[in-house]
């Protein structure tokens, strides 16, 4: 018994007519005819009497008539689930993220295209960057969101990721005197206390390259694994730090509403960082998985591109 014979001998269960169920499948009479015989032959029994034109329908028909009922349902619902996934409105999102965006960025990027979806679950794990990676190379996620971390190359047979480049800002209370300046240099920040991240970090390597090249003292007051806790530092009037944008757009969605504490301004010299879009490379990715990611990679290259 196939589909399309379902189909007919529901429908001639329904309206009790060959000519209205034809009408009704958009279909000859003829065939709904040779449909439903095929059927009959196959189960080796007749499911119609046919008396003055008509066809009444044998006691064991009503049994089928309940199992293709809900069977048909069935094949309806999965017709249609699947037409949502198509259109990008159903389905999961498996998301490993470093701490910083997966607080406030990521989430309310996710806000905005979940927002008239109407069936989307989403699963967002923080972990370090080196984590991240690892789950994301295993195929244990859709998406991965991380620094430019050495383990990015070597486990490039596992994982496709695109870099996004940043310039870094310097976050200077808003109390600050500094918080007046059009751009934060190295000697404004000569021997001033500052906060900066653990020194392996790309950025904070940077960093000391610079002030060691402008002939100027690094007060390192602060050392954290992750930027936005240097931010209470900030704040509080304690510190200023260098930090990539995405950690000063976080703060701005925190503080949405209230007096900020922190000023965020450009900072001289160029001090990059590198995020990174992983997918996995050997695990076939949902439409909307794909969609979602490079809707994510449009976001952080439009952030970066503001800074130009």
């Amino acid at each position: 018994m196939n589909l399309n014979q379902m189909r007919a001998f529901h429908e001639v269960m329904l309206t009790g007519s060959i000519s209205q169920t034809a009408r009704n499948l958009n279909r000859t009479q003829p065939s709904i005819s040779a449909t439903i015989a095929n059927l009959e032959n196959h189960l080796g029994m007749k499911l119609f009497d046919r008396k003055g034109g008509r066809l009444h329908a044998v006691p064991e028909a009503r049994y089928l008539f309940e199992e293709c009922g809900e069977l048909l349902k069935r094949v309806e619902s999965i017709t249609q689930n699947m037409r949502r996934i198509k259109a990008l409105q159903s389905g999961e999102l498996r998301i490993a993220c470093m701490p910083g965006p997966s607080v406030f960025v990521l989430p309310d990027v996710v806000s905005k295209y979940a927002k008239d979806k109407s069936d989307i679950k989403t699963t967002l794990v923080s972990r370090s960057s080196e984590a991240v990676i690892q789950l994301v190379a295993a195929q244990q996620y859709d998406i991965g969101i991380c620094d430019n971390h050495p383990n990015l190359s070597r486990e490039s047979g596992l994982t496709d990721f695109e870099l996004i480049r940043f310039s870094c800002l310097c976050a200077v209370p808003a109390q600050s005197p500094l918080a007046a300046e059009q751009t934060i240099t190295i000697d404004h920040l000569d021997a001033t206390p500052i906060g900066i991240l653990l020194d392996e970090h790309p950025v904070s390597i940077r960093l000391q390259d610079a002030f060691a090249a402008a002939g100027a003292t690094m007060n390192v007051a602060f050392a954290t694994q992750y930027f936005i806790p240097l931010l209470t530092y900030v704040e509080n009037g304690l510190a200023c730090a260098v930090v990539d944008p995405v950690t000063a757009e976080s703060y701005r969605l925190y503080r949405s509403g209230q007096t900020a504490g922190v000023t965020f301004k450009p900072f001289h010299p160029d001090i990059a960082f590198e995020l990174a879009i992983l997918r996995p490379n050997h695990r076939p990715v949902s439409l909307l998985a794909r969609d979602f990611a490079d809707t994510l990679v449009d976001h952080f290259r439009t952030m970066a591109g503001t800074q130009t």
